[in-house]
């Protein structure tokens, strides 16, 4: 016992010494950032990358080929965001929304009032009104106006550009309703300047061309009358409709040259968000940032970018047209996804209550081999759907005119690709060698994406949105699931191979490897993510040997679980504000007073998480499978659980990280419907096995002949009876004694080794036992 308790507290400090390094939040970007005496940032709402070309736009053009570029999400308090919206936003330095107003097919033009009373400045008599509307019925503690609060004057031109400028009372300091003819003394008068460009709107590409022209000669002239040692910052600040896309962002001046901009906010060269352009002009201008009403990091040159520009700006164009793509073909491919694992679901009932062929001389009549065949290659083939749709990703489907019909081609030749890879796997007879290979082949994807940038996951049907703004690096929320799934059932599969006191090593091995992958800031850069998994992956090494979840099994994981909490907790709060984690950020706003707002954002997008998402569906559906089928005495995982404890101890481990982590990332269950999509076919698989083998005898080696002696004068019965060779193809039969053991550890619910009753039922191939009829009547006295 005192070396078992040695091996828990080793185990339980290898895992604490490598979570805490793994968890460290991704780093930020350098803190040196250029600085300048004037900040402008021109909005032109709509604009996309695709309406800049040299002809059209050649002020823009110019100034993109000098500067740095990127990718903007203009995410706010809305689903869409409006050009009002998006002014707002950028003012707020937070998600803003100015009413609560359903959004439109078309959204309007900036209608607000604004009032001249002294011909200097202007005033917004709804400005109050939209602050405590964002204070009082939003989720983000958005206070319109912070930005032209931290500085000392701001100038606006335009409508648009009033509501960025005006304070939480309405006050804007200096306004223009037009921009004047030569506007240098204008922008000179405050280090801040706000100037509505105007928008670019609709799909006719001509009207969008006109109105790109008439902005590209407005920007001309600010870039004419700028200060010197200004930075210019022009922004497509808002959506025009209800389709959600990518625009422009472009940040001029010393320093920026050449580059793709970025923020800690995404993480990843070539994209920011609206919420960054408030605190960047405050960086740059060195003001102080109001961390507590500020949601977004600011702008910072990334590596530099490819040197023909219009390959750099093709590039950001196609990643526009993947995410527009990416939000439709996703609708369909999960609702199909739910769908063809809940026929599987259904199909698989019948199969798992005629599996078993009890001795006996009645006993039901059993599947046909075929059936249960095409069964095992559907549930293969939908285990490895998700990490098909990923890799599909590596093709540019999103190009072409109909690019759902790509999208699937692509997705089902990988499907059909990695489905033969695994049938045709040798050894695949043997009962845990299916889910293995899908294990592996998942965590080899999945695993591979992340540490090469997860190009695959940004934008990707199973990945996420650039246009929802909430991940632009790392793992996302199905990765995540996947990844845990694949992770654990693939110690599991590897510890059953090994001697009992080595498995709790090979689980944390590969466990923590993942861990690494998941909570690394350079990888998959998700801290919850990472503490969720150091969880599961600590019950699985506890439960990896057989038996169950003791007092002292529970202390030793709960300990490791927390100790990699708190450590990364210190780690975390001991960097800038601007650059830590989400677990550091709860942190200090729980000592600030807002925690209670992070809470109620975190339940809410639990709440819409579970009512809104197919994946919940997936992972409702598996939960009754598992619990009114495949753990009933005929559904075959209580006896897999007996003969393979590994297997026990990766489901449990898998279902404790994936709720956790979903719930702790405001993701409600869709980390563990990811999960689900993928442990339970394999689990379905397993148990369909296992239960094929439930009638099989324990066979010696080889032609072992059992004396079992003259018959005793007294003896009540005849001598046991003759077994038919259980090979088949003649010979006479050989007698053959009934292995107690191995029937009594079929059914063990957690204690049984995996080595004793390997031999008797596990990788034995399937259909190598006794013939179902033939046992009958041997067995029958």
């Amino acid at each position: 016992m005192t070396v078992r308790r040695g091996v828990y507290a080793l185990l339980t400090m290898l895992v604490v010494a490598v979570g805490i390094t793994a968890l460290v939040v991704r780093p930020g970007v350098p803190e040196q950032r250029p600085e300048a005496d004037y900040v402008i940032v021109a909005g032109v709402a709509g604009l996309r990358w695709e309406d800049v070309d040299p002809q059209t736009t050649p002020t823009l053009w110019r100034m993109a080929g000098t500067g740095g570029i990127g990718s903007l999400a203009v995410r706010s308090a809305q689903p869409t965001t409006c050009p009002v919206d998006g002014w707002l936003t950028l003012g707020a330095g937070n998600y803003a929304a100015w009413n609560d107003a359903p959004v439109p097919a078309e959204c309007p033009e900036v209608n607000v009032v604004v009032e001249q009373p002294d011909g200097i400045g202007a005033y917004l008599p709804e400005q109050q009104t939209a602050v405590w509307h964002n204070q009082q019925t939003r989720n983000w503690g958005a206070v319109p106006g912070s930005l032209a609060e931290s500085v000392r004057c701001t100038v606006a031109v335009g409508t648009g550009a009033a509501v960025a400028a005006a304070r939480p009372f309405g006050r804007v300091d200096r306004y223009a309703p037009e921009l004047p003819e030569n506007p240098r003394e204008l922008l000179a008068s405050c280090v801040l300047s706000l100037v509505d460009l105007g928008t670019v709107s609709g799909d006719d590409p001509q009207a969008r061309r006109m109105a790109a022209a008439a902005a590209d000669a407005q920007l001309a002239r600010v870039l004419a009358a700028r200060p010197a040692d200004s930075l210019v910052v022009v922004a497509g600040l808002a959506d025009t409709d209800q389709t959600n896309r990518l625009h422009v962002v472009v940040a001029d001046g010393p320093g920026w040259e050449g580059r793709w901009l970025t923020s800690a906010s995404t993480g990843r060269p070539g994209y920011v968000q609206l919420v960054d352009l408030a605190p960047t002009a405050l960086t740059v201008l060195d003001r102080q940032i109001p961390e507590r009403r500020f949601i977004g990091h600011a702008l910072a040159p990334a590596q530099e970018r490819p040197a023909d520009l219009a390959e750099a700006i093709g590039g950001l164009a196609d990643a526009d047209g993947e995410a527009r793509a990416q939000r439709a073909v996703a609708e369909w491919f999960f609702a199909l996804l739910v769908a063809v694992q809940v026929a599987l679901a259904v199909g698989i009932l019948p199969l798992l209550r005629r599996a078993r062929r009890p001795a006996g001389p009645v006993a039901p009549v059993p599947v046909s081999p075929r059936v249960v065949a095409v069964m095992e290659v559907l549930l293969i083939a939908a285990a490895v759907a998700i990490p098909a749709a990923l890799l599909a990703d590596v093709l540019p489907w999103w190009q072409g005119s109909h690019a759902g019909w790509y999208f699937a081609a692509t997705t089902m030749v990988l499907i059909l690709a990695a489905t033969a890879a695994v049938r045709f796997l040798p050894g695949y007879q043997q009962t845990l060698t299916p889910l293995g290979a899908v294990a592996a082949l998942t965590t080899l994807v999945v695993g591979a994406d992340v540490i090469t940038g997860a190009r695959l996951q940004l934008n990707g049907v199973t990945g996420y949105s650039a246009l929802e703004g909430g991940r632009y690096s790392g793992v996302g929320t199905v990765g995540l699931g996947v990844l845990i799934a694949a992770a654990l059932l693939s110690s599991g599969w590897l510890a059953q191979r090994m001697p009992r006191p080595w498995r709790p090593a090979v689980v944390v091995l590969i466990g923590m490897a993942t861990v690494v992958i998941v909570g690394s800031p350079y990888l998959g850069a998700d801290a919850v993510g990472a503490i969720a998994l150091t969880a599961g992956v600590s019950i699985a090494a506890a439960l990896c040997t057989g038996g169950w979840l003791t007092v002292t099994r529970a202390a030793w994981t709960t300990l490791a679980g927390l100790a990699v909490t708190v450590g990364f907790a210190v780690v975390d709060l001991r960097r800038p504000p601007q650059d830590r984690g989400s677990l550091g950020r709860f942190i200090n706003a729980l000592a600030d007073g807002t925690g209670g707002s992070t809470l109620h954002r975190s339940t809410s997008a639990n709440l819409t998480a579970l009512a809104g998402s197919p994946l919940t569906i997936l992972a409702v559906v598996g939960v009754a499978l598992v619990a009114f089928a495949l753990l009933q005495p005929w559904g075959g995982l209580r006896r897999l659980f007996g003969i393979y404890p590994t297997m026990r101890a990766a489901l449990a481990g898998i279902a404790v990280a994936a709720v956790s982590g979903g719930l702790l990332a405001g993701a409600g269950l869709d980390v563990a419907g990811a999960a689900a999509a993928v442990t339970v076919p394999m689990a379905s698989l397993a148990a369909l096995r296992v239960l094929g083998h439930a009638a099989d005898r324990t066979q010696p080696d080889g032609p072992r002949p059992v004396d079992f002696g003259p018959p005793r004068p007294d003896s009540a019965g005849p001598p046991p009876p003759e077994h038919s060779d259980p090979a088949g193809g003649g010979g006479s039969p050989r007698t053959r004694p009934v292995a107690p053991a191995a029937r009594a550890s079929g059914d063990a619910l957690g204690g049984g080794d995996g080595a004793s009753g390997d031999r008797a039922c596990g990788d034995e191939p399937v259909g190598s036992g006794p013939a179902p009829g033939r046992q009958g009547r041997a067995a029958a006295p």
